[in-house]
């Protein structure tokens, strides 16, 4: 249901498996479990979902076999159970044709954080879509019940119903000088169209420059967000971004939610807002922010990979992908 009762219209298979760091919070595994059951899917729990090995969720060859068989269980899709960290480590590992094999079938790759790294892997080697959204334990398996947004674009997603996302701007700064967060073009209205969307975690992302796991975007929209780091360092991974002439061939930077950092004093004014504003003047395209997406419980599911059109109308900004089938 959409957080009131209602069955969603179709009943799907979801695979359940651990490609990343070892779940601890197995109440929430289970509340997610019960939470999918409960909206009327088929849940299928991969063998090592629950497997602990060091932080890891099991050992490389285990997590490398449950990708694989993620990939082979023909599910409609086939969701993370948590992020962390550990995919970038096993990336050599994976057979990213099975992969793109089960996303030609009708398997929807779905995760957020360290997922990212199979996501960015994936787009470089075979072009493949996966989608950015929710995981089982932060997102379904929350106590009180689970964000009706996140559960409505999710419901969106596996009925096949979803075609973009839309989300409002924050308010200009009334700071003399400060770079605005809506695009001083064309009276604040434009679009970007047939655009290949792409991104994810800040970190993840940054760490994959000059590797064969990075594709080589030219003309996309690149969508960010992060957790638990400073706006200083979130400055440095930009910077690396930004030095290897990523974010000039990009068309536009969409930035979604940063969290979870503690400033302290002698950042003297150094904050989020003033990230925004050096990037901003970094580069030619259009930066904008507020996206719904990261490690919130509001979050929209986007398609990694896809091309999207980017419109802005004043305050309005909408991603648009359902055109393009």
């Amino acid at each position: 249901m959409r957080g009131n009762g209602i069955l969603p219209s179709v009943k799907k298979h979801i695979y359940i498996y651990s490609p990343s760091s070892a779940v601890r919070d197995k109440a929430a595994f289970k509340r997610g479990v019960k939470r999918l059951q409960a909206l009327g899917h088929d849940v299928e729990i991969d063998e090592a979902a629950l497997s602990s090995h060091q932080r890891f969720a099991g050992d490389d060859d285990t997590r490398l076999a449950a990708i694989a068989r993620a990939a082979a269980s023909g599910a409609d899709v086939a969701l993370i159970s948590r992020g962390g960290y550990g995919l970038t480590r096993i990336l050599p590992g994976i057979n990213y044709k099975a992969v793109a094999k089960a996303v030609d079938k009708g398997t929807r790759f779905v995760g957020l954080s360290d997922f990212t790294a199979l996501q960015t892997a994936l787009l470089a080697k075979t072009g493949a879509v996966s989608w950015a959204g929710p995981a089982l334990g932060e997102d379904f398996g929350t106590e009180g019940e689970p964000d009706d947004i996140m559960e409505a674009c999710f419901d969106d997603l596996i009925s096949g119903q979803g075609e973009g996302t839309g989300w409002r701007l924050p308010k200009p700064s009334a700071k003399p000088g400060a770079v605005s967060a809506i695009p001083e073009r064309a009276n604040g209205v434009f679009s970007i169209k047939d655009a290949v969307l792409w991104g994810g975690n800040l970190a993840v992302l940054s760490s994959l420059v000059g590797t064969p796991y990075f594709p080589a975007i030219k003309g996309g929209i690149l969508f960010l967000e992060e957790v638990h780091e400073h706006p200083y360092r979130l400055e440095r991974m930009l910077t690396q971004l930004l030095h290897a002439g990523v974010l000039a061939q990009q068309k536009a930077v969409v930035l979604g939610q940063f969290t979870n950092y503690k400033l302290v004093p002698h950042d003297k004014g150094f904050k989020l807002a003033s990230v925004v504003e050096w990037l901003q003047r970094q580069i030619k395209a259009p930066v904008l922010t507020g996206l719904p997406f990261g490690h919130v419980a509001t979050k929209v599911v986007l398609p990694v990979g896809e091309k999207v059109t980017l419109a802005v109308e004043g305050r309005d900004a909408f991603l648009l992908w359902g055109h393009t089938h």
